[in-house]
């Protein structure tokens, strides 16, 4: 009797050993179902995330746009045969280091031509006399076809800033100072009997040398260029 016992409980231990194989097998096979099922359904949702979301194809792809570069120089390109019909819009340009004067338009380097200058040509000019050319932005404030020196533009110095600093140190009045101003505003030669001085000019003559007292000088034939091209309010820049 205890033998067939002891057998039963040998086969209940037996089959539960299996059963507990069994489950962990069916436990395992699960775990890798589950597994498989979410590696699908990961892909699949990115395969549906690639199909909305289009790449461009590269050929597609615009570069970047070009950013301008600054010159360096007054201007960007040089063209010295320029038709003279068509400088419209010129500025000029006096470089006082390499006495130089350009005529640049949109850029565009258009003319080029040797200066003589004054005296004393290094500094901007602050009173009457000292030999200098002034230095900054300016405008042509007259056009005279009988200057004493073939002919001239007339330089708007002294300018408003030459007036006011000048002000302030107490070396010019008050009348003076309006009366620069206003000439200034009117773009007309300003007041040339104050102490800073005036009459500057871009006029024939020549530019062997520097011989003027302070103007631009260039030769008769560059004048004539430059008479042509220039109108009153034409922009002077004077750089050192």
């Amino acid at each position: 009797m205890i033998d067939k016992v002891n057998t039963c409980r040998n086969e209940e231990i037996e089959g539960g050993k299996k059963m507990e194989v069994l489950r962990r097998s069916v436990k395992r096979m699960c775990l890798i179902v589950f597994g498989i099922g979410a590696v699908c359904i990961a892909l699949s949702a990115c395969s549906l995330f690639e199909s909305k979301i289009r790449v461009p194809a590269s050929s597609s792809v615009m570069p970047p746009p070009q950013v301008a570069q600054e010159c360096e120089q007054p201007y960007c390109s040089i063209n010295l045969d320029f038709p003279r019909s068509q400088i419209t819009n010129p500025k000029i340009y006096v470089v006082k280091a390499e006495r130089r004067l350009f005529v640049v338009q949109d850029k565009v380097l258009v003319r080029d031509y040797h200066v003589g200058l004054g005296p004393s040509p290094r500094g901007d000019k602050y009173y009457r006399g000292d030999g200098r050319t002034p230095e900054g932005e300016y405008f042509v404030c007259s056009k005279n076809a009988a200057s004493q020196y073939y002919k001239s533009l007339g330089i708007n110095y002294p300018s408003p800033r030459h007036a006011e600093n000048a002000l302030g140190a107490g070396v010019i009045s008050y009348t003076d100072y309006c009366s620069i101003v206003q000439a200034n505003e009117a773009k007309k030669l300003p007041p040339p009997n104050t102490p800073l001085g005036g009459l500057i000019m871009i006029h024939g003559g020549g530019a062997a040398g520097d011989w003027t007292l302070g103007c631009v000088a260039v030769p008769n034939w560059a004048m004539d260029d430059l008479f042509s091209m220039a109108s009153i309010g034409t922009p002077i820049c004077i750089l050192p």
